[in-house]
């Protein structure tokens, strides 16, 4: 296990059951290979792209699943009513991504706790909130752990509490 991300990995149970941990876990790059920041051009890379897709997602302008390779695989852990591993970009969106986002009135706006980078790995640690079509306020706080390859995501693991989503997933049908 990577050991800088161990941390947050360990934690990720306490994250998925509703816990708040603080955890100011940062990237640590090599000596030799590391930018003035203490990242390696890798992570520093990753890093830029992940906060521009979450940036242009909060403002309304483009999401983080922009980063998203065709070829991808999203695991969504737990026992959320998603709750599989989806084999490429088309399934996920189709699948969870655009039926979700047909359940809410107002969409999901992201408030980022930590980003962690090591080397091909990005942690992303944030909650998030939006209004369903019902006027009912939906709020999760996730954890998503992307496996960068070339700028995209290659793989993905989610985590989050199931219960908040599947009271959404099952209380709201979408709407086109």
């Amino acid at each position: 296990m990577m050991k800088h991300l161990a941390p947050m990995l360990l934690a990720l149970p306490l994250i998925a059951g509703g816990g708040v941990l603080p955890l100011p876990v940062h990237a640590q790059g090599s000596p030799s290979s590391s930018t003035s920041t203490g990242h390696t051009a890798e992570e520093a890379r990753n890093l830029v792209a992940v906060r521009a897709g979450f940036d242009a997602w909060r403002n309304g302008t483009g999401s983080p699943y922009d980063l998203l390779a065709d070829d991808m695989s999203w695991t969504i852990v737990g026992r959320s009513d998603a709750s599989k591993t989806y084999p490429n970009r088309a399934a996920f969106m189709d699948e969870v991504i655009r039926p979700f986002n047909a359940r809410m009135r107002e969409p999901l706006k992201p408030t980022i706790h930590d980003i962690v980078a090591d080397g091909d790995t990005v942690v992303i640690f944030f909650d998030a909130a939006g209004v369903a079509r019902d006027g009912i306020p939906y709020q999760n706080t996730y954890a998503w752990i992307w496996r960068m390859r070339d700028g995209k995501v290659a793989t993905a693991h989610a985590f989050f509490d199931s219960i908040a989503f599947n009271e959404l997933w099952r209380r709201v049908k979408p709407q086109p």
